[in-house]
């Protein structure tokens, strides 16, 4: 069966506006039952007068406002999902995609992470809505590899340890909940496909593996499952991949990515002449600057000779 990347941002999206969908993800993901989940797609765009444009003009438009940014990320989509466990506990989760490792999208990551923090989030309760600060968890799918970690798929989990006794400590404390987030990161370039569980079951749609276009937009699919929700899936995946608009709008974000890149890689090579050029205006002054010190030194032996 064909279906489309998953990795993209723009059929990502797809999938978490389902809800069932984006329930079933974070499940496997955490290992916990979610009775309760409202997911809050955040798309960013630099200006909103890119919407209206002409596919063509919409390029131009970008091209400029990367230019202007240096090479900050145009469409990024960053989900939101607040969850309610089965203990009742209430918790907030942030999904990042991520395509290529860069610098400026990692601090993007950090101040996008600073405002979270500072957020109350709105939750239903037996009394009706109210604001409360939420713990955060945070998921990363990477389409890139971090070469300290072989492992598809990781778990930063926190433990609280007595410092005078080292003794593990049992109980959680709100505060520091609030205060500390666990962290998921899949390394999509390390997905290997065995099918032992219901989690390497859910990354084999992200394998990158048996492309049937050169650009990557599109795999052969033709693993047998049998769980619902990863069936439901496949068969958007499918209808993605097979629709020749959904195609043009992974085609509109494959050329952002380009361009972005293309800037990306300009402005580093720009940021690396002024570097050098300040270097050597350095040198000039530390030269000129010995020059003056010869002559100091010089004129004060002629002054101690008079």
């Amino acid at each position: 069966m064909i279906i489309a990347n998953p990795i993209y941002d723009v059929v990502f999206k797809r999938l978490m506006e389902d809800k069932r969908i984006a329930k079933f993800f974070i499940e496997t993901l955490l290992e916990e039952t979610i009775t309760e989940i409202q997911v809050k797609p955040q798309e960013f765009i630099f200006d909103k007068e890119i919407e209206h444009l002409k596919d063509t003009e919409r390029i131009e438009k970008i091209k400029e406002q990367i230019t202007g940014l240096l090479g900050l990320s145009v469409y990024r989509l960053d989900f939101i999902a607040t969850i309610k466990t089965e203990d009742n506990e209430y918790r907030k989760v942030l999904i990042e995609v991520q395509k290529a490792k860069n610098l400026i999208d990692l601090m993007r990551f950090r101040n996008y992470l600073g405002e979270q923090y500072k957020k109350e989030d709105e939750i239903e309760t037996s009394n009706g809505k109210e604001n409360v600060v939420l713990p955060i968890i945070t998921i990363y799918l990477l389409g890139f590899k971090l070469p300290e970690i072989e492992t598809a798929a990781i778990k930063v989990n926190r433990q609280y340890f007595d410092l005078i006794t080292k003794q593990v400590i049992n109980k959680k404390s709100d505060f520091i909940e609030k205060l500390t987030h666990d962290c998921y990161v899949v390394q999509v370039p390390r997905i290997q496909v065995k099918m032992q569980n219901r989690l390497e079951q859910l990354l084999s749609i992200f394998e990158q593996d048996y492309f049937v276009d050169n650009k990557e937009i599109t795999k052969e699919y033709n693993y047998k499952i049998e769980n619902e929700n990863i069936n439901n899936i496949i068969a958007i995946l499918h209808k993605i991949g097979t629709d020749p608009k959904e195609r043009q709008e992974i085609e509109k974000e494959q050329e952002v990515y380009r361009i972005m890149d293309l800037t990306a890689k300009a402005k580093t090579k720009e940021l690396e002449w002024i570097i050098k050029e300040n270097q050597k205006v350095i040198k000039e002054k530390d030269k000129v600057l010995e020059e003056n010190k010869i002559e100091i030194a010089e004129l004060k032996r002629l002054l101690e000779r008079k």
